[in-house]
């Protein structure tokens, strides 16, 4: 189209006015047909816009290219040596991959029913790409947990997935945990702690802890401990991820329009954030205030930070025994009534979102503890989040909303929460919604009992679980964030975290109260009042 310009300013004296007849055949733009009879030569010109756009597009290309090769030439720089040996990990990494899909492929190469849909994308179908980042490791495994947990992000394949990238690694030698704490405490370590158990109570991607007993207080505490070469991890790879965001930018403009490299931004904060135990420990403390400020030490309480031993790669926290909300024996064993225990972590977290200044985003069984002494404990603060007063908002009709089945309030609080361009058809939207709750009480809840008998009572203990099916929480969230997609809305990451956690209280009500009703029983307070609101104005 951009030839046609060579037409303009050209007289044709032989085409005569009436034989150019106007016709619209791109919708938005207008364009003139010529028609050149007497030879029976009909020639098509079209004109428009579509040359300065062009032409403004790459103008503005021009202008960006310096600041992009700014951004490389700087990344690079702090990157440094270990980018290379990053490099050559990833090819190592892609190679023993790509070997597996081939012999996969393979298998299947001889089928009458061609190859399935995971292999013929190849490395980046979900399956494959899972693979991938498990191989890459510990930055990998936090960026496949973060689309698991991001579906409002992520297209619903990938994060179904990911659910698979389990945070779980070989814990490193002691003795190199050891190095890491004598760096990070300035002094020998029997100065400070009586003993380290140098077996770790965790080992997770990018830490692992220990206990230890502080000399002198005999204080029992544990010790996460940041492992070695990390950050370089971390560092190298993040700066390889916004290197490739800004040039897809760069070449496809369209996806400036899409944030990603805001997207990329979002993902490189919250993975720092959780590796940065200064940060961790603010959170910690944020939440030890907020229950101090709303008298709840009582009921529910969170680590003390021991800041004189602690730094950005070491945090030391007070030990807390308990067990998981989904110990209904133990729970039985520790307190009258498990519901009471349940609506108290209730309270405390709703209270927490707009109290405190984040919230936890993490409250698994291995984070929501019932204590010995009967408060509930909030462990783990690494992945937390922050709610903006908009969202909250739409978010406390989505709950009412959700609690009384009334689905054209919920609808249009989803439609206030989510960025839209576009009018919805509220009653449409809510039909749509009101088939997704419907069926929320069909979701399997596998709960196992297992007996044991004691060898000198002869008396029997029984032990219940619940099993969360990860999966089928998350489908359920799914079909919410796929179902408002269709009509035109974009939630923010937040609504994501939130609607998590209150499946994983779901999970929870089940196995502790199953005649509870969380968003409607009187005993529970989701709304929030003046004095949540000024705590930290």
């Amino acid at each position: 189209m951009a030839a046609v310009s060579a037409f303009r300013g050209i007289r044709l004296p032989i085409i005569q006015q009436s034989q150019l007849p106007v016709s619209v055949s791109i919708p938005g733009i207008p364009t003139r047909k010529l028609k050149y009879r007497p030879n029976g030569l009909t020639l098509y010109a079209r004109y428009s816009q579509s040359q300065d756009i062009f032409t403004s597009r790459l103008q503005d290309s021009i202008e960006k290219l310096p600041k992009l090769m700014e951004d490389i030439v700087q990344t690079s720089i702090n990157t440094g040596p270990r980018g290379a040996l990053r490099l050559a990990q990833g090819i190592q990494a892609v190679i023993g991959v790509g070997s597996e899909w081939l012999a996969d492929a393979s298998k299947t190469a001889n089928s009458s029913t061609g190859l399935p849909t995971d292999l013929q994308l190849g490395l980046v179908s979900p399956l494959y790409l899972r693979k991938l980042f498990e191989r890459l490791g510990a930055t990998y495994i936090k960026l496949g947990q973060f689309i698991a947990s991001a579906p409002t992000l992520f297209p619903p394949e990938y994060v179904q997935e990911f659910q698979y990238c389990f945070d779980r690694a070989p814990a490193v030698p002691f003795q190199e945990i050891q190095a890491i704490l004598r760096e990070e405490l300035g002094r020998p370590i029997d100065t400070v702690f009586e003993y380290v158990d140098p077996t770790p109570i965790a080992s997770a991607s990018v830490a692992q802890v220990h206990g230890a007993r502080i000399r002198g207080t005999q204080e029992d505490v544990v010790i996460k401990v940041l492992k070695p070469g990390i950050e370089d991890i971390l560092v190298a790879d993040l700066n390889f991820v916004y290197i490739v965001a800004r040039i897809l930018e760069f070449l496809s403009p369209d996806l400036s329009r899409a944030s990603l490299v805001a997207i990329v931004g979002d993902i490189r904060e919250s993975m720092l954030e959780e590796v940065d135990f200064i940060k961790e420990a603010a959170n910690v403390e944020a939440f030890r205030t907020y229950l101090e400020a709303m008298g709840l030490t009582r009921q529910a309480t969170a680590p003390k930070v021991y800041h004189q031993y602690s730094s950005k790669r070491v945090l030391t926290m007070e030990r807390l025994y308990g067990v998981p909300l989904t110990d209904l024996n133990s729970i039985n064993s520790l307190v009258p009534s498990p519901e009471a225990s349940l609506i108290t972590a209730l309270n405390v977290w709703f209270g927490s979102l707009l109290a405190c200044e984040s919230f936890h985003a993490d409250v698994h069984a291995g984070n929501l503890w019932l204590l010995r002494d009967g408060r509930i404990g909030f462990l783990d603060f690494g992945i937390v989040g922050r709610i903006s007063p908009k969202t909250w908002n739409a978010m406390e009709v989505f709950l009412g909303s959700l609690a009384t089945e009334e689905y054209e309030s919920m609808a249009s609080s989803l439609i206030d929460m989510g960025a839209t361009n576009k009018d919805v058809d509220v009653q449409a939207f809510a039909r749509d919604l009101e088939k997704i709750f419907s069926s929320i009480q069909d979701l399997d809840t596998e709960i196992i009992v297992a007996t044991a008998r004691e060898t000198n009572t002869n008396a029997t203990a029984v032990s219940a679980n619940v099993v969360v099916d990860e999966r089928q929480m998350n489908a359920l969230f799914l079909d919410v964030v796929r179902v408002s997609e269709s009509y035109g809305l974009r939630f923010p990451r937040e609504f994501a975290l939130l609607m998590k956690q209150l499946l994983y209280f779901d999970r929870y009500t089940r196995l502790l109260a199953p005649n509870l009703n969380m968003l409607r029983d009187q005993r529970i307070s989701i709304v929030s009042n003046q004095r949540s609101r000024n705590i930290y104005q």
